[in-house]
């Protein structure tokens, strides 16, 4: 790493030490927290191992727990399985906004991971080509809602389809089968399906992909703040390590993922930017600007703030002592 990227980590370590004292007696026996294979920086963590390292002085226990998707994520955090979780913008907005108590310090990513895709010979060409098929897509994730927008930029809604919930490794199955026609993906099972199944991108919006958002529960960043900036510090290494080390990071994710490394290359050095890991006002608007599908599919109650439940989940401060400007 640069050395004024390795001066700026260093720097984090005081802003860790300013927290208030309270925060920093709490003690945390376990800390729980998930990784992901659409969020290559979580793979690069656990697999060096610097959260361990972060937290031994403390005897605090490491937990990992594999996330499947966003749903998968943000259902953990809601039952406290987990405190710390990975999840999409735009599916992080619709679990807080029906009352998933969240918040989100920190961008692990701004991802291309999801489009809709076709299998290669499927005579589906626009999106309009959409309507009366069935067309599998994860509910609660990124590649769900994108689908719902997509739908909509062509004047069709999700009733317009015959939409099969299924996890996303099973939708490539089911692509791959003929059991649908089209499947709202995610990487890296999206990009192995264009290149060993020769699958096609029907519809790329790289606009109506959401952001990767680290959300942390509330009750645990009110009571853990100091332990939760150690958490953004050692994703802020394993971010640096990644942008420097594209390749390798590649390989950690092909190993873990069980994909080739050409899928893990496609997926992290052409459809991943971890330049930003800072929430702002850019993440504010992004979600803005998608929240209204949430109403107009139903996906939230009758009435509810959606402009209350964004300024809710992202917080924009907490995280900027500890960001590192590479």
């Amino acid at each position: 790493m640069k050395r004024r990227s390795l001066l700026q980590l260093a720097a984090s370590g005081a802003a860790l030490s300013a927290l208030p004292l309270a925060s920093r007696a709490a003690n945390l026996e376990e800390l729980r927290l998930d990784y992901a294979y659409y969020s290559p920086t979580s793979l690069v963590l656990r697999h060096f191992g610097w959260l361990e390292d972060a937290f031994k002085a403390d005897g605090t226990r490491v937990k990992w727990v594999l996330s499947a998707g966003s749903n998968r994520a943000l259902e953990y955090l809601n039952a406290n399985s987990i405190d710390i979780g990975s999840s999409a913008g735009l599916a992080a907005l619709l679990a807080k906004a029906n009352g998933n108590p969240i918040k989100t310090p920190y961008i692990y990513s701004r991802p291309e991971w999801t489009a809709l895709v076709v299998p290669k010979n499927s005579p589906i060409r626009t999106l309009a080509d959409l309507k009366g098929k069935k067309v599998a897509a994860t509910k609660g994730t990124d590649p769900y809602l994108f689908l719902l927008r997509s739908l909509q930029s062509v004047g069709l809604r999700r009733s317009d389809i015959e939409h099969v919930a299924l996890q996303h490794a099973d939708g490539r199955a089911a692509l791959e089968q003929g059991r649908v026609d089209a499947w709202a993906g995610l990487d890296p099972h999206m990009a192995a399906a264009e290149l060993e199944g020769g699958a096609r991108l029907l519809y790329r919006n790289v606009s109506f992909n959401t952001y990767g958002f680290l959300n942390v529960r509330e009750e645990f960043l009110a009571k853990y703040p100091q332990q939760t900036a150690r958490v953004i510090a050692a994703y802020e290494k394993a971010r640096l390590w990644t942008r420097a080390n594209p390749s390798e990071a590649a390989k950690i994710l092909a190993s873990e993922a069980k994909v080739s490394l050409p899928v893990a290359l496609l997926q992290v050095k052409l459809r991943s930017d971890f330049s930003n890991p800072q929430p702002s006002n850019e993440h504010l608007k992004a979600l803005q600007l998608a929240a209204p599908i949430l109403r107009e599919e139903s996906l939230v109650k009758p009435g509810t703030d959606l402009n209350a439940a964004i300024a809710g989940l992202i917080d924009t401060r907490f995280a900027q002592p500890l960001i590192a400007r590479a």
